[in-house]
């Protein structure tokens, strides 16, 4: 019964995980409609005030405005935080990563935050590092190399290094924010409100300070609205649920799926070709995934399934 209701309870955080991958794999389908009109912080206000309103109108629904009242100082404290590290200042990184940068090495450089996760995790959640788990994560990274540079693995050069510290940065304060995020068990709809209230706070006076809030046309609205609803929004409710019942770095790797689903995403929307280094990259961060079920000691994994069905 025991190991049933384990199972149950990985199934519900691996179902979270993959409807987080399918609306984070449109990020640049998303992105690119709304650069036509808006530039990288008007995209992130306008993304943010919807999320913030989506999610407290969900509050709302699911009559949890009196949990509101539940937390102490220090914990809002801590969700305001959390919102400023992967709400606000991960988006700044990233997006001021990718203008001084190629989108490939700033790809690249970005997505090392799932193996920053795992790292993050032995440290701060103190899980259990394994060979078995850096070998599966080293494969999958070599997966999304091989897809960012179009299989010309031995021509990639970092060309820019501010931009690259840009990149490396957002990747570890995401990283950071979603480990203390599993850390911490607020309630799923409420936290990720406070994160994104927490964020808007803060790019109001960046948007006011640094660029002006323009109305864009209606076609740009409505990927605004569909980035800050689903994408930047209830995305992160899914996140936190798959972190908190599912394996730290199963999880890390999985999400090596995001860019592969992407260019689907890009081929459809964007009418680009999907090359054939982005199918063997995908093949092989699948095989990193994979990698990460195959058990080392069949006999004492048996014996561990035994173990649970006697009790």
């Amino acid at each position: 019964m025991e190991l049933r209701l384990l199972k149950n309870k990985k199934n519900i955080a691996y179902t979270n995980l993959v409807l987080c991958i399918l609306l984070w794999a449109s990020i640049p389908v998303a992105t690119k409609k709304m650069l036509l009109e808006l530039d990288s912080l008007q995209i992130l206000f306008y993304s943010t005030f919807f999320s913030t309103l989506v999610l407290g109108i969900l509050i709302i629904f699911q009559k949890k405005v009196n949990f509101l009242k539940i937390y102490t100082k220090s914990q809002y404290s801590m969700m305001f935080l959390l919102g400023f590290l992967g709400n606000y200042l991960y988006y700044v990184f990233l997006y001021g990563a990718l203008s001084k940068t190629t989108a490939s090495e700033g790809f690249i450089l970005a997505y090392t935050w799932p193996i920053m996760v795992l790292v993050l995790s032995f440290i701060i959640l103190k899980d259990k590092l394994t060979i078995q788990k850096v070998v599966g994560i080293s494969i999958s990274f070599f997966g999304i190399i091989v897809i960012t540079t179009k299989g010309n693995i031995a021509t990639f050069n970092l060309t820019n290094f501010q931009g690259d510290l840009l990149a490396l940065s957002g990747a570890f304060v995401f990283a950071l924010f979603s480990v203390l995020g599993k850390k911490y068990n607020f309630d799923k709809t409420i936290s990720v409100f406070i994160y994104f209230l927490s964020a808007l706070i803060f790019i109001i006076p960046t948007v006011l300070m640094f660029s002006e809030i323009i109305l864009p046309s209606f076609n740009v609205w409505l990927w605004i609205i569909y980035n800050g609803v689903f994408v930047n929004g209830i995305s992160y409710i899914f996140w936190f649920k798959a972190l908190e019942e599912g394996e730290t770095h199963i999880i890390s790797n999985l999400l090596y799926l995001t860019p592969f689903i992407s260019l689907i995403y890009i081929s459809i929307f964007l009418d680009e070709k999907i090359l054939m280094s982005a199918i063997i990259g995908g093949v092989v961060i699948v095989m990193g995934v994979s990698s990460q079920y195959i058990p080392l000691n069949r006999n004492k994994e048996l014996d561990e399934i035994d173990r649970h069905y006697d009790m």
